[in-house]
């Protein structure tokens, strides 16, 4: 399950640049998900009771916790030169816990710079 979240992070991160529209994002990790055999339940429900990947996948990071653009299913933004934003790819399941990998990035002009400086690696 971590080296799936890894791999739709970095998935997640490659696709990042100016004029990407915020869902084609959202709807590559929910693919890939999928594709790795980790279903979705609940969508639309209360997020206590759904498992799976049951989030959008980033925001914009500003002076409120959560701004524009919502990297999302629903969303429409679309990204600019100067956003920063979170990507935060997770899956849940209520029987083995989860796992949440998030990095903050600044949309550049020719794609982004990863503001997160921390090494990934599954301690066991």
């Amino acid at each position: 399950m971590y080296n799936t979240v890894r791999d739709a992070q970095e998935l997640a991160i490659a696709m990042v640049a100016p004029g990407v529209v915020c869902s084609d994002i959202q709807d590559a990790v929910e693919k890939l998900f999928i594709k790795r055999g980790y279903e979705t339940s609940g969508k639309g429900k209360e997020f206590a009771y759904a498992e799976g990947f049951v989030h959008g996948i980033g925001h914009g990071v500003g002076t409120s916790i959560h701004e524009e653009p919502r990297i999302g299913t629903d969303t429409t933004g679309i990204l600019e030169e100067g956003d920063v934003i979170t990507i935060e790819p997770g899956l849940y399941y209520k029987d083995i816990g989860g796992v949440r990998l998030e990095d903050m990035l600044l949309v550049t002009h020719n794609g982004h710079k990863n503001l997160t400086n921390f090494v990934k690696k599954l301690q066991v």
